[in-house]
């Protein structure tokens, strides 16, 4: 089985905090154990992808301004540090690629989504013993980096293939904790979105505007990585996570939702300060299950664990030492009685499949810078 996770916010991480995730997880947090850094204990590294079987990933861009939950050195003040900020982590991924292509892979189109399935499929089958590449697929997280809608079309010829308009509030929409609609600028930038065929991320954005981006985007649309509202009526950001009748405008476009796994997002009891990682799995599963239960099949659901994303091992469940034991989820999953095909499809296939359909072919390969 292939995991595909759809929120880990690796460059970000990288530049903040200077973590080498060509590490393991656990050689990142002895190295940080008397030197502790606001991103948490590191979950992930390049021994725990291949661990875990985590395949591909999206990898974010994503940055907050200053005062937010950035690190006193890495955030913004001002578009134009918001731009350089998100154009640094952007060649952070290039230089991993061009550096170490044997480990990285930027998917940015079918051929490349390709190769590195296959590269995973002849390990997984035994067939060859080396080490497969991780995929990733950049998303953008926040499109304050975007000095206005007519630069998309480079931020799309350096691959970025998703865009979340918003973290907090940004010029583009509304979001965490900062009320508000997409805005004239954000009309604009989903309508070059459009014309690109990207893909629109949810996640983030405020009820008003998740409802416009539904009624007027005609091109692809996930949530990332977001919970489900109605198993968290004690959430203090009620809009982080989504409405039922989100969920299924959403899932009826052929949109996949990731479910997150900090442990505030699972458990709305449980506060951010609150180490004592009471969570289970079990209510992971739980979040699965209700997403599957009101959508009627398992077609729309994956994961997202936002891991590395502001918090660490210390704020997931109990069990989730790494992004290797994303794993264990297939087999809660199991416990609870799913079979193999909507355990494989949860856990994986369906982001692959909304890959497949969403992006280019090979004829429409872009040159990226670097390579």
């Amino acid at each position: 089985m292939l995991i595909v996770d759809a929120h880990e916010d690796i460059a970000w991480n990288m530049l903040a905090f200077g973590r080498d995730y060509l590490e393991s997880s656990l050689v990142i947090r002895q190295r940080e154990a008397n030197n502790p850094t606001r991103g948490g204990h590191a979950m992930l590294g390049w021994s725990d992808w291949l661990q875990g079987r985590v395949g591909v990933v999206f990898a974010t861009l994503y940055a907050s301004k200053l005062g937010g939950m950035s690190s006193s050195k890495y955030g913004y003040r001002d578009i134009a540090e918001a731009h350089k900020l998100y154009k640094q982590q952007l060649s952070t991924y290039h230089g991993l690629v061009a550096t170490h292509p044997d480990k990285f892979r930027l998917i940015t189109n079918q051929t490349h989504l390709a190769d590195v399935l296959r590269g995973w499929q002849t390990v997984l089958r035994g067939w060859q013993t080396d080490s497969p590449q991780v995929g990733l697929v950049i998303l953008m997280e926040g499109a304050e980096g975007i000095q206005h809608p007519q630069e998309l079309q480079w931020w799309y010829d350096q691959g970025v293939r998703i865009i979340g308009p918003a973290w907090s509030q940004t010029r583009y929409a509304g979001g965490t904790g900062a009320p508000g609609p997409l805005t004239q600028l954000g009309y604009e930038l989903l309508e070059a979105m459009a014309d690109l065929n990207m893909v629109l991320d949810l996640s983030h954005m405020t009820d008003e505007g998740v409802t416009a981006a539904l009624e007027i985007y005609p091109g692809p649309i996930i949530a990332s990585h977001s919970n489900a509202r109605t198993l968290l009526p004690l959430s203090n950001s009620p809009e982080r996570h989504l409405s039922d009748s989100t969920v299924l405008r959403l899932t009826k476009r052929g949109g996949v939702i990731g479910v997150v796994l900090a442990n505030p997002f699972l458990d709305d009891t449980v506060t951010w300060t609150d180490t004592a990682r009471p969570v289970t799995l079990a209510q992971v599963v739980s979040q699965i299950d209700y997403y599957c239960q009101l959508i009627g099949d398992t077609a729309h659901i994956g994961i997202g664990s936002d891991f590395d994303g502001g918090f660490g091992a210390e704020l997931a469940p109990q069990g989730m030492e790494s992004v290797a034991d994303l794993v264990k989820i297939g087999a809660a999953l199991a416990d609870y009685g799913y079979g193999d095909d909507d355990i494989e499809a949860i856990m994986g296939d369906n982001w692959l499949n909304l890959l497949r359909h969403t992006l280019p072919s090979p004829k429409g390969r872009v040159h990226l810078g670097g390579k």
